[in-house]
C-alpha cells in the first residue's frame, strides 16, 4: 500500500490549484527580494587584493574581464585541504553550464578559495570544471568577506558569519562536518576554518564596489540540485550528509 495520502484526480487538482496560489505569492515575494538586493547601497573597495589565476596575478578589477558585474562564490578549499568541500563542489558542478550565459550578459562568475592555485587547478581538472577559479592565498580577501578563520579566531569566537557573532568552536556532533573533513583530507576543526558564501561586485568608472553577500542557507538557491529535490515527492530527505564529489558516488 502507498505510504502517502491518496486522492482522486479532481481532489488532487483542487489542492494543486491552492498550492499554485501560494507558489505565485512566493514568486512575487522573491521578485521583491531581488529588487531589494539590487537597491542595497554600494561600498567602495579601497584595499588592493591580488589573486593567483591561470593567467597569472590579477586584481579584483581584473576578474571582471571586461564586464561591469562580478559574482564570486567563496568556495571552501583551504590551504590544508586535499580536495574541495563536497557541498561547495556540488554547487560548483552547475557553474560551467550557466557561466557562459552570464558572461554574455555582462556578468563574470568566479570561484575564489584560499588554497594555492596549483591545488585548485588539479582539483578542477579532476572534476572536469572549466569555470574561472582564483586563489586568494596570501591576501585578506577571505578574512574581509568573513569566509575564513585563523585558529585563534576559531578558538576564541567573536568573529562574524552570516551577519551574526560566532561562539568559540565546539567539536561537531553531527556527521556532516566529520564527513566533510574526511573528504577534504583534514580534521573537523581545520575543515571548519573555511566557510561558504557568495559576493557580488560592480565596476564603475574604474572603481570596484561591493554590492551584496550571502552565506549559509542563503546559498540554497545556488545549488540547482536542491531546487529539483524541493519538487521531488520526498523532498530533500537528508537524514545524513548524503552528497559526495560527483566522481565518488560508487565508492564505499
Amino acid at each position: 500500500m502507498p505510504t502517502h495520502r491518496m486522492a482522486t484526480r479532481d481532489e488532487w487538482r483542487a489542492e494543486r490549484l491552492a498550492l499554485l496560489e501560494a507558489e505565485k505569492d512566493l514568486t512575487r515575494r522573491s521578485d521583491d527580494l531581488a529588487r531589494r538586493r539590487q537597491e542595497l547601497p554600494w561600498v567602495k573597495i579601497d584595499k588592493e587584493y591580488r589573486f593567483d589565476t591561470e593567467e597569472g596575478s590579477a586584481t579584483l578589477a581584473d576578474l571582471f574581464r571586461g564586464r561591469s558585474q562580478l559574482l564570486v562564490y567563496h568556495f571552501m578549499f583551504g590551504p590544508d585541504y586535499t580536495a574541495g568541500c563536497p557541498s561547495c563542489s556540488a554547487i560548483a558542478d552547475g557553474f560551467d553550464g550557466f557561466a557562459v550565459h552570464l558572461a554574455h550578459h555582462d556578468v563574470m562568475l568566479w570561484a575564489v578559495s584560499r588554497a594555492p592555485i596549483e591545488k585548485l587547478q588539479a582539483f578542477g581538472r579532476r572534476m572536469g570544471w572549466t569555470f574561472p577559479w582564483a586563489s586568494s592565498f596570501g591576501n585578506d580577501f577571505n578574512w574581509d568577506f568573513a569566509t575564513s578563520l585563523t585558529e585563534q579566531q576559531q578558538r576564541e569566537g567573536g568573529t562574524e558569519y552570516n551577519y551574526r557573532r560566532q561562539a568559540p568552536y565546539a567539536p561537531p556532533q553531527g556527521s556532516g562536518p566529520k564527513i566533510g573533513a574526511e573528504v577534504t583530507g583534514t580534521d573537523p576543526a581545520t575543515y571548519a576554518r573555511e566557510r561558504p558564501g557568495m559576493s557580488s561586485f560592480v565596476l564603475e568608472n574604474g572603481a570596484v564596489y561591493h554590492c551584496y553577500s550571502a552565506f549559509a542557507r542563503g546559498l540554497d538557491g545556488l545549488w540547482g540540485g536542491y531546487q529539483w529535490l524541493d519538487r521531488a515527492p520526498r523532498g530533500r530527505n537528508e537524514p545524513t550528509y548524503w552528497w559526495r564529489h560527483h566522481d565518488r558516488y560508487g565508492e564505499r
